[in-house]
């Protein structure tokens, strides 16, 4: 698996959560760290921030910085798995 080399298309928790998803199914690390960095410039990136309950920047810093603890990891797992979950179309 590999990050989607730009960012923009990462425009909605849609996208998010499928790259997100196929990441954390991998279960490599690289794999993860990528994608989050990916995620990080995204411009659905808000939509995630809001779902996790945390701002925005707040959570853009934390993705670019490598900084997610296990508390922001399952929250944004969390946030995937129901997205995913949530049936959409």
């Amino acid at each position: 698996m590999s990050a989607p080399k730009n960012p923009g298309g990462l425009d909605s928790l849609d996208t998010i959560a499928d790259l997100l998803a196929e990441a954390f199914e991998d279960g490599d690390g690289a794999a993860i760290s990528a994608a989050m960095k990916a995620v990080a410039g995204a411009p659905g990136l808000g939509e995630l921030a809001a779902g996790v309950g945390m701002p925005r920047e707040e959570l853009r810093a934390a993705l670019m910085a490598e900084e997610f603890n296990l508390d922001l990891t399952l929250e944004i797992m969390k946030v995937v798995d129901l997205h995913m979950s949530g049936g959409r179309s």
